[in-house]
């Protein structure tokens, strides 16, 4: 038997790249934003108040529906804007959008009554996910003018 055989083998953990990380957290923002949005179709009297037009406090109408749209539309895009963009600019969209969708994310939580459990889980979830999107585009890892040089 070879030494290599004997021995017990470490698993490679090789480090994930920051755009790769943000990627993920977008998408699995993108999870949670949906599934509140359609666990919310659970509530009593939300299909209904959806058949009469209305949504939380807001009539439906085009506007409505466009700005929804939107909201949701944005961190889709932040998926591959992640992915693609130059690495300054990523991190700056990062930052930007992330810190924008905290508040938004949190107004989820004004039309709770007694589902506050509900909507506050998923509040409580999806500002994790933007803080991880902010502490990784915050940190991304630079490269010193020495490097670029050579």
């Amino acid at each position: 038997m070879s030494k290599e055989t004997n021995s017990i083998s470490t698993l490679q953990d090789p480090g994930i790249p920051v755009r790769a990380k943000l990627a993920a957290a977008w998408t699995s923002f993108m999870f949670l934003y949906i599934y509140v949005d359609y666990l919310h179709l659970y509530k009593p009297g939300a299909i209904n108040g959806i058949l009469a037009g209305r949504v939380f406090e807001f009539d439906i109408s085009q506007t409505f529906v466009v700005i929804a749209l939107a909201s949701v539309a944005i961190p889709i895009f932040m998926i591959v804007l992640s992915m693609t963009l130059p690495a300054r600019v990523s991190r700056a969209m990062n930052l930007v959008v992330a810190t924008l969708y905290i508040p938004y994310s949190m107004f989820n939580v004004l039309g709770a009554g007694s589902w506050i459990l509900f909507y506050g889980l998923g509040v409580v979830l999806e500002v994790i996910l933007l803080a991880y999107i902010l502490r990784s585009a915050w940190t991304w890892p630079r490269t010193s003018s020495l490097d670029e040089g050579q």
